[in-house]
């Protein structure tokens, strides 16, 4: 069995060497940085965050295969007192409960067509007004600055699985850079190479692509330039980041979802479910008397960061009176291209980018051809690409193609 190389030490690229090493494949991780995790790399700094809420779906694919191999490690997840404290944006004014007709589209009205714009359908299944409110709250799966313009159907699911009660998210105690350590762990004892700081090249990639089957796992910008294919292309959204650290007040807020606009903000989640051990251990980003609140805020194709950041402190004006004087750190960003694919009108996801590229390569990441909400079209793509990667390898080969590195 030839060697698989998988550029990439994110989530996609761990799934996929988990399972080629458990076919009993030799593999090789490639990461360009100097840490592992990829768009999961929890930073650095006073209060270790991620770039934007990330959560685990509890119905997902990729929960039952990280349970299965021991992976999952302590998560936590909204309790009751939590949901109680979850505000909405509604005509200027901070509400508890959304429209009535909100929740009723998202589990009792049919399944949207693909061909169709969200807005389109859902106003005529609930009225104008409850369309546009449904657009904005599903912006939480997302992270797009017009969700309404997308396929009815793509949008759906993932108002549906956000709206979900209870909630399945579940979110990594410690951030995700704990589990994908726990990944980077399990594929070390099962003697997969990695190797950080190893820049991949288009020629050293025709290099590798001669020895065995080569997965990449990058973004798809990366993928792009590095194997020259201008066809890996596909439309995802910009959004404003913002972190802060408050001290807590009587009355906050847990949540704040705006139905206005797209854009969303929440508390840390440290409660930890009933299925989980007691003796777990909290990794608790913040200090008693403090919580962390991350928010995130789509923001349109030249539109600024600083646009986004200004409605992101509108709903924290409405949710969380006298923040600016109970910050204690605070941290702004744009995520462009990150936030995974989207897909508009007459497409489905068996439209993107190709996982089987040819001549023994492989794409995995979150704007590619594989189903799932956010993370889970990583991990679905990774398991996908490995799966290919590992027949590739076993196939008797008499001489490979050469990557046309000039023309794709």
């Amino acid at each position: 069995m030839q060697r698989i190389h998988i550029i990439g030490g994110g989530l996609a690229g761990f799934t996929a060497a988990i399972t080629a090493a458990e076919s009993g494949a030799r593999v090789t991780v490639h990461e360009a940085h100097h840490t592992l995790g990829g768009r999961a790399r929890t930073a650095e700094g006073p209060y270790p965050t991620n770039e934007g809420p990330h959560a685990l779906y509890r119905h997902g694919p990729h929960w039952a295969w990280l349970a299965q191999r021991d992976l999952l490690g302590p998560v936590a997840t909204v309790s009751l007192l939590q949901a109680t404290r979850l505000r909405f944006r509604l005509d200027g004014t901070l509400r508890r409960t959304p429209p009535p007709g909100l929740l009723r589209l998202t589990r009792r009205a049919g399944h949207a067509p693909v061909d169709t714009d969200f807005r389109t359908w859902a106003t005529g299944q609930a009225g104008e007004e409850t369309a546009r409110a449904a657009a904005h709250y599903a912006a939480i799966a997302l992270f797009h600055h017009d969700p309404g313009s997308l396929s009815a159907a793509f949008v759906q699911e993932r108002l549906r699985r956000a709206a979900a009660l209870p909630p399945e998210a579940r979110y990594p105690v410690g951030g995700w850079a704990q589990l994908i350590d726990r990944m980077a762990a399990r594929a070390w004892n099962m003697s997969v190479r990695i190797e950080t700081a190893t820049r991949i090249d288009p020629g050293t990639l025709d290099t590798l692509a001669r020895t065995g089957p080569v997965v990449v796992a990058t973004s798809l910008d990366a993928a792009r330039s590095l194997l020259n294919d201008p066809t890996l292309a596909w439309d995802s959204g910009r959004t404003a980041l913002i972190d802060l650290a408050l001290r807590t007040r009587r009355g906050d807020a847990f949540a704040v979802s705006d139905l206005d606009a797209p854009g969303w903000i929440e508390q840390e989640v440290r409660q930890r479910p009933p299925e989980q051990l007691s003796g777990a251990q909290d990794h608790t980003p913040a200090p008693a008397g403090v919580r962390l609140f991350q928010g995130q805020f789509p923001v349109a194709p030249g539109e600024s960061k600083a646009a986004g950041i200004a409605r992101a402190e509108e709903l924290l004006n409405l949710g969380h009176p006298g923040w600016r004087d109970r910050t204690e750190w605070r941290r702004e960003a744009l995520a462009a291209g990150r936030t995974g694919a989207v897909d508009r009108p007459g497409t489905t996801w068996r439209d993107r980018p190709a996982i089987d590229r040819g001549n023994g390569i492989y794409l995995a990441g979150d704007q590619v051809a594989a189903p799932g909400l956010l993370s889970e079209v990583s991990f679905n793509s990774g398991l996908e690409a490995a799966l290919l990667a590992v027949g590739a390898s076993q196939r008797p080969r008499t001489s490979r193609p050469v990557l046309d590195l000039e023309h794709g």
